[in-house]
C-alpha cells in the first residue's frame, strides 16, 4: 500500500499519476478517500488525481492523538512535497475543505485553485457543538450502531449508500471515530482570513445540508476574492459529490479545466 511518512504519520494515498494538471481530494469527516471515486472516475486521465486519508481516518496509521485542521494542511503540504508536486488544485468536502483553506493560507504558492463543497470558515454555534458531543460519545460508549441512524441520514440523506459508509465505520475502533469527531469540534473561525486566499475557488453545496447550512457555502462565494461561481445541488444534503455526482463533476470539470 502507498504510505507517506508526514509530520510522523504515516499517509495512505492514491495517485492516479499521469501528466494532467493535479486535483489534491480531501475526504470528510468520517469518510474516507473512497467518497471522491465518482470524480476520480470522471476526472482520471485528463487530470492527475490524488486522494489521501486524514489523521484518525481510513487507513492512515496516525499517533492517535487529537489535532487541528492545521496540523492537517500541514499533513497535505507533506503529501505534496512527498510526491514532489510544487502546486496542485485542492478539492475539499467539509473538513476537507477546511484544511485545504487552511492549506491555501500557510502556502499561497503551492494551491493553484479552491473546490469547496460544503464546507465553511467558521467555528460551530454551541447548538452544533453539542450535537457533535452526543455522537462523540455515543461513538465511544456503544459504537456505529447508536448513531449510525441519524448521522447516516445527516451526512449522505440516501440509504441505499448507508450500508457501505457503516460497514467502514465498524472496520475502525470507536475511540477513533468518537477522536475525529473530537477534532472536528475543535475547529477555529478563520472567516476573516478569508480575504487573503486570491487562488480561483468554486463552492458547492448541497440544497437541503443539516450539518454545514447553505448560508455558510454562501459566505464562501461572498467573502473569496477568487470565488468564480456558487452551484447549488437541488435536494441534495451534506455529500453531494457523493449521492449526485452527475450534477457535481460537470460544474468540477469546468472550473478545473479552466483554472487547474
Amino acid at each position: 500500500m502507498p504510505f507517506a511518512s508526514v509530520n510522523g504519520q504515516q499517509l495512505y494515498f492514491e495517485d492516479t499519476g499521469g501528466d494532467g494538471p493535479v486535483v489534491v481530494f480531501s475526504h470528510g469527516n468520517l469518510m474516507n478517500h473512497r467518497m471522491w471515486a465518482p470524480q476520480v472516475a470522471a476526472l482520471r486521465g485528463e487530470f492527475r488525481c490524488v486522494v489521501w486519508d486524514e489523521r484518525l481516518h481510513g487507513r492512515t496509521r496516525d499517533d492517535g492523538a487529537l489535532h487541528t485542521y492545521w496540523d492537517s494542511a500541514d499533513d497535505l503540504l507533506g503529501l505534496l512535497d512527498h510526491l514532489g508536486i510544487e502546486r496542485a488544485a485542492l478539492a475539499g468536502h467539509s473538513q476537507g475543505g477546511f484544511l485545504s483553506l487552511r492549506a491555501a493560507l500557510r502556502a499561497p504558492e503551492r494551491v493553484g485553485a479552491l473546490a469547496l463543497i460544503d464546507s465553511a470558515a467558521v467555528a460551530w454555534p454551541p447548538e452544533a457543538l453539542a450535537q457533535m458531543r452526543g455522537i462523540s460519545e455515543g461513538f465511544r460508549g456503544d459504537g456505529p450502531d447508536a448513531v449510525a441512524p441519524l448521522l447516516l441520514d445527516m451526512l449522505l440523506g440516501r440509504p441505499g449508500i448507508h450500508a457501505d459508509w457503516l460497514h467502514a465505520w465498524h472496520e475502525q475502533p470507536r475511540e477513533r471515530l468518537s477522536d475525529a469527531v473530537a477534532v472536528l469540534m475543535g475547529v477555529d473561525d478563520v472567516s476573516t482570513r478569508l480575504g487573503e486566499i486570491t487562488q480561483p475557488a468554486l463552492i458547492v453545496h448541497g440544497e437541503a445540508d443539516q450539518p454545514v447550512p447553505l448560508p455558510l457555502g454562501q459566505m464562501l462565494r461572498e467573502r473569496l476574492p477568487g470565488a468564480t461561481d456558487l452551484t447549488v445541488v437541488p435536494g441534495a444534503g451534506h455529500t453531494p459529490s457523493l449521492t449526485h455526482p452527475d450534477q457535481v463533476n460537470g460544474p468540477l470539470t469546468a472550473f478545473l479545466r479552466h483554472h487547474a
